[in-house]
């Protein structure tokens, strides 16, 4: 129907005739954020094999000295490979393994993920002993449990987001603990997984924002895709921290400008499905709520009623629908008015050619000559006069 075509192209008009210019600049950084410190890898590999010989030499019931003895090395050596401070040689893997009673696969087993409902449950173990405990003693029980999967890159940024979170909220600072979680974030922003390296990414930005060390916050900023409204937030956030004024005024003009495209087409798409679903009482709602963003949003009186030209062609509502059509033809010059607003004089925009809203105008007029959605109209005098045609 033509009056749906109408209501469909708005926001098409707004973004293909009048273009956004002068956008930020936004440099993608590389996905290192200092020194990785690849030892901390290995120290946790060692780590995990030494709590699996700890383990089964405990259900063997034999000490270290014991152990040490019938595999012909120190008691030292022993409590170096179960404290996690060095690997036992290659040619002792298989004499362990017979030793402890398992086999080469156990010893050596590497897990790296863990499942989601496994992650849950210690992170709800987290939380209770937080709230039970001291942060120490939670710290190094979660810090174990990392140790115990040393590759599950979704454990560690969620367990440092837990940690992290709960040392601001208790007001802990301590160097020793925030480099174990700086160094979590910092292993997963490694992942494949994009929803682990935007977790981490965030819970960097977080982190550094908090010290004041805004250059590595932006730098994590990079990490968000550029269609990702929360990028262009953190960094109108870091614009504002750092005094960049009319950067950070730029940034968040722009968030509201496309927060308003996007917006307005959720209800539209409520709207429609409140038409097709017969609710007209919600359709009404959607109607008014798109007419309320607009002026929230100061986008002009043609967006505020434009939205509603759609209903009142169904229900064949004359006065409601004429009223529209006159306010949309009178406004359709000032179709553009948002430029002028203050919500966004920081942003640049290209000027339109004034052809076209002549143009508009014209597509208006024959649009309302449509048959099939206004022709409940054609013996109304106002309808004729608005279109152009002659009484009689």
């Amino acid at each position: 129907m033509a009056v749906k075509f109408i209501s469909e192209s708005l926001t098409s008009i707004q973004l293909n005739s009048i273009s956004v210019s002068d956008m930020i600049n936004e440099q993608r950084p590389t996905q290192n954020i200092g020194d990785q410190d690849k030892g901390k890898e290995a120290a946790y590999k060692k780590m995990q094999m030494g709590q699996v010989i700890r383990k089964y030499r405990k259900i063997k019931n034999m000490t270290q000295e014991e152990m040490a003895s019938r595999l012909g090395v120190s008691a030292p050596a022993v409590n170096k490979w179960e404290n996690g401070n060095s690997f036992p040689d290659i040619m002792l893997l298989a004499p362990i393994a017979r030793l402890l009673n398992i086999t080469p696969d156990t010893l050596l087993e590497f897990r790296e993920e863990m499942t989601e409902e496994e992650i849950g449950e210690i992170v709800r173990e987290t939380d209770k002993r937080m709230r039970e405990g001291t942060y120490e003693e939670t710290f190094q029980w979660v810090k174990r449990k990392v140790e115990e999967y040393p590759d599950c890159q979704r454990l560690m940024v969620q367990m440092a987001v837990v940690l992290d979170a709960n040392g601001v909220l208790k007001g802990i600072h301590e160097k020793q603990y925030e480099d174990v979680i700086l160094w979590w974030y910092q292993r997963a922003l490694e992942s494949k997984d994009e929803d682990i390296r935007i977790m981490a990414a965030d819970g960097l930005f977080g982190f550094y924002k908090r010290k004041g060390q805004y250059d590595k916050a932006e730098k994590c900023v990079g990490f968000f895709s550029d269609q990702n409204p929360e990028k262009k937030w953190r960094l109108a956030e870091i614009y504002r921290e750092t005094g960049k004024t009319e950067e950070a005024y730029k940034a968040y003009e722009e968030l509201l400008f496309s927060s308003y495209q996007r917006v307005s087409v959720y209800f539209y798409g409520i709207f429609r499905l409140a038409i097709d679903s017969g609710n007209m009482e919600k359709a009404h709602m959607a109607a008014r709520k798109m007419g309320d963003l607009a002026k929230v949003f100061e986008m002009g009186e043609y967006y505020q009623v434009s939205g509603s030209l759609e209903l009142a062609a169904m229900e064949k509502d004359a006065d409601a629908a004429i009223n529209i059509m006159e306010k949309m033809i009178l406004n359709a010059d000032s179709l553009c008015i948002w430029m002028e607003s203050d919500l966004y004089q920081h942003m640049a925009f290209k000027n339109v050619n004034p052809e076209f809203f002549r143009n508009l105008k014209d597509n208006l007029i024959k649009l309302f000559h449509d048959e099939d959605s206004f022709g409940f109209l054609k013996e109304d005098a106002r309808w004729k006069k608005l279109v152009g045609m002659k009484n009689g």
